[in-house]
C-alpha cells in the first residue's frame, strides 16, 4: 500500500505550524493590494493582513491556486511516492478545485485523488484534520475518502460577516443579500448551503449572535458533545471566546479548532467575522 499524504489549499484557515505537525502540505492562494501580491499564511500573516486592511481604502482581491502550482507541488508528492488526496476549498467559491483536477489529469490519475469540500475555513479544516489523523493511524485511501464525503456532506457553517460590502463586492453575494445588512444594529447571519452562501437570519447585536448560534445547535446538530467544534474569527477574538465559553456551558464541549481567518476568506468576510462550525444530524 504506497504512503498517503493529505493536500489542502490555505482556504482552511489553519496556521502552518499545525498543518505542518498533522502532516498536511497546504498550498497558498494569493492576495493583491493593489500592485503588491501575497501568498496566504506564506509571505502574509493574519496580523500584517488586518493592519494593511485597515490602512488601505482600495479593497484586496483574491487569486485561485493555478493548474500549474498545482502540478508542480503534485508532482513533489508523487516523486515522494505518496498518493495524493488533495481537500479543497469550495468549488462554488473558488475555482482552485477545478485547477487541481486540471493538474490531477495532467499527471497520474490513478495516485492523485481531488476532492470538493464543499467548505471553507476551519469547517475546512476539520475535515483535513481528520483525514491527516486518519493517514497517522494508517487508515486506507478509501477509507479515508469515505469519511472525507461523510464529513462535508454534514458540515454546518453558521456566520456572522464584518462586512457585507466585502462580500457582496468579491461577487460572494448578491446586492439584494447584502442590503439586508443596512438596517440599524442588525447583524446578517450566513450559512453554506452546497458549498455556496446563503442568507440563513437576522439578528440584532452580538448578543443575538451566540444566541442563535447556540439555538442552531441545538436544532441541527449531532452528538456535540463528541465532536470537535470549528471557530474561526476575524482580528478580534473577544466575542469567538464568549462563544467557545457557551457551548462549553451548554453542551460540555471539550475539544475546540479554533483559528483566525486568515487573508484569502477575510478578503471577503472582513474583520469582526465570526464563524461556527459543527456536524449536523
Amino acid at each position: 500500500m504506497k504512503k498517503i499524504k493529505i493536500y489542502t489549499d490555505s482556504s482552511c484557515d489553519l496556521d502552518v505550524d499545525v498543518l505542518n505537525d498533522l502532516g498536511v502540505k497546504m498550498i497558498p492562494l494569493t492576495v493583491h493590494f493593489g500592485d503588491e501580491l501575497y501568498k496566504d499564511r506564506v509571505t502574509i500573516g493574519t496580523r500584517e493582513f488586518y493592519e494593511k486592511l485597515k490602512n488601505n481604502k482600495e479593497l484586496p482581491k483574491t487569486s485561485q491556486i493555478n493548474p500549474a502550482v498545482f502540478k508542480e507541488e503534485f508532482q513533489k508528492g508523487l516523486d515522494e511516492g505518496y498518493h495524493i488526496i488533495y481537500i479543497a476549498f469550495s468549488s462554488r467559491l473558488s475555482g482552485t478545485y477545478q485547477s487541481g483536477r486540471v493538474a490531477r489529469d495532467m499527471l497520474d490519475k490513478e495516485s492523485i485523488d481531488v476532492i470538493d469540500s464543499k467548505a471553507a475555513s476551519v469547517g475546512l479544516g476539520l475535515i483535513v484534520r481528520e483525514a491527516a489523523v486518519m493517514v497517522k493511524e494508517g487508515k486506507t485511501r478509501e477509507e479515508i475518502i469515505e469519511r472525507v464525503e461523510y464529513l462535508k456532506d454534514r458540515m454546518e457553517h453558521i456566520f456572522a460577516v464584518g462586512s457585507l460590502d466585502m462580500l457582496k463586492k468579491g461577487g460572494r453575494i448578491s446586492t439584494a443579500q447584502a442590503v439586508i445588512g443596512t438596517l440599524l444594529n442588525v447583524k446578517p447571519i450566513l450559512q453554506f448551503d452546497d458549498g455556496a452562501i446563503i442568507p440563513y437570519d437576522r439578528v440584532r447585536g452580538e448578543k443575538g449572535i451566540i444566541k442563535k448560534m447556540i439555538e442552531t445547535m441545538k436544532e441541527r446538530g449531532y452528538e456535540i458533545d463528541k465532536q470537535v467544534i470549528g471557530l474561526s474569527y476575524a482580528g478580534d477574538s473577544a466575542l469567538c471566546m464568549e462563544l467557545k465559553k457557551e457551548i462549553e456551558k451548554v453542551f460540555g464541549v471539550k475539544e475546540f479548532l479554533i483559528s483566525e481567518i486568515g487573508p484569502v476568506i477575510g478578503s471577503h468576510a472582513g474583520p469582526g467575522t465570526l464563524a461556527l462550525f459543527f456536524l449536523r444530524r
